[in-house]
């Protein structure tokens, strides 16, 4: 039985392979309770595969399984009745309607604002609201542990946001959550640790703030109110990018008090002037792209063969 302490989620060693395509190779995973872990990877780095085991869809070759306090071996019963899954595409039955989808979970229509939509056929909703009827449906039955394969994969930016609310609601709420997504700023937005799956292995694993430490870099932009104060700026600092349509100047700078303070004095002595200056560390795309190799991945999708 799960123990206040014991982890929500517990994978060490996974492996799997098709064939001769090693898919996984020795992972380990920890989830504390009532927390978001995103797993990162480029296509086919395994996200997908990790997921179909640690929910009892895909026996693994090699490595341990603990989730909601259940063994994989001894009580995949258990694990399956604690958890539940949205994968990348929505098993809604579009020929049924909202309410006949929900079993007339009422309460659970109200929560994802599809009450006024709940006697129509699921064929007639929207991507963002079939998305959400999708994980409404996952929440039948209370789960406390909930996989989230890629669920806002196709979906507009105000049906992402939506989204978003909807997991923030389930982890205030105590839920645990493992999420794979192809927005980086997805993971930025929602996990409290994120692990970077590729080539079958994890290759780093911390907090969005810790991973971003770990590439070097960074920006300090100048936020100008006219073209001449442009060009003067850009005078001042001719290693700088300036926009003429944004009206800024980007200066490649590490993202500190003691850069930030040269960077005022220099445009001080230049007469610049500026309306707002924005300093950013390096994002989550340049770590991806830094520990993989691959730039932002797009969606797809991993079949087993």
């Amino acid at each position: 039985m799960p123990t206040p302490t014991s982890p929500a989620i517990e994978a060490l060693g996974l492996r799997k392979s098709f064939g001769e395509q090693l898919v996984l190779d020795g992972i380990d995973l920890v989830v504390p309770a009532g927390t978001v872990l995103a797993l990162l990877g480029p296509n086919g780095a395994g996200k997908t595969t990790t997921v179909h085991i640690l929910s009892t869809l895909l026996s693994r070759d090699a490595g341990t399984v603990r989730v909601a306090g259940h063994d994989l071996d001894d009580d995949p019963d258990g694990i399956r009745a604690a958890i539940g899954l949205t994968g990348q595409f929505s098993a809604v039955d579009a020929l049924l309607t909202g309410e006949e989808n929900l079993h007339l979970m009422a309460d659970l229509l109200a929560r994802f604002d599809l009450t006024e939509s709940a006697r129509k056929p699921a064929s007639t909703y929207s991507g963002g609201m079939l998305r959400k009827l999708d994980l409404a449906m996952t929440l039948v039955g209370e789960p406390r542990v909930v996989f989230l394969d890629e669920p806002t994969t196709g979906l507009d930016p105000r049906s992402r946001h939506a989204m978003w609310d909807v997991v923030r609601s389930l982890v205030a709420d105590g839920v645990t959550i493992l999420l794979t997504t192809q927005h980086l700023e997805e993971a930025d937005q929602l996990a409290d640790r994120v692990a970077v799956l590729d080539a079958g292995r994890i290759v780093a694993h911390g907090t969005p703030a810790e991973l971003k430490r770990l590439v070097p870099g960074g920006s300090v932009r100048l936020h100008l109110a006219d073209r001449p104060t442009l060009a003067t700026a850009a005078a001042a600092f001719p290693d700088g990018v300036a926009d003429v349509e944004a009206l800024t100047v980007s200066l490649a700078r590490t993202p500190d008090l003691e850069s930030l303070r040269v960077v005022l004095d220099e445009a001080e002595r230049a007469g610049v002037v500026a309306d707002r200056i924005e300093v950013a560390s390096p994002g989550l795309d340049d770590v991806f792209l830094a520990l993989t190799g691959h730039t932002t991945p797009t969606p797809t999708r991993e079949v087993a063969p």
